[in-house]
């Protein structure tokens, strides 16, 4: 399952954090990452996957 959330992060960030912690304070984050620029908020939701 992680290989899926890892393939949707890359697609779009949010929603594999989203799949991962639901809305908390690291899906607002990556939002914000992910606005900022997008390679930011794809490594930020490649880490919160590996790490949990």
């Amino acid at each position: 399952m992680d290989i899926i959330r890892i393939i949707l992060s890359i697609l779009l960030p949010p929603l594999g954090v989203f799949l991962q912690v639901g809305i908390g304070k690291h899906f607002w984050i990556n939002i914000i990452l992910t606005i900022l620029g997008y390679i930011p908020g794809i490594v930020h939701a490649v880490w919160i996957i590996a790490k949990r």
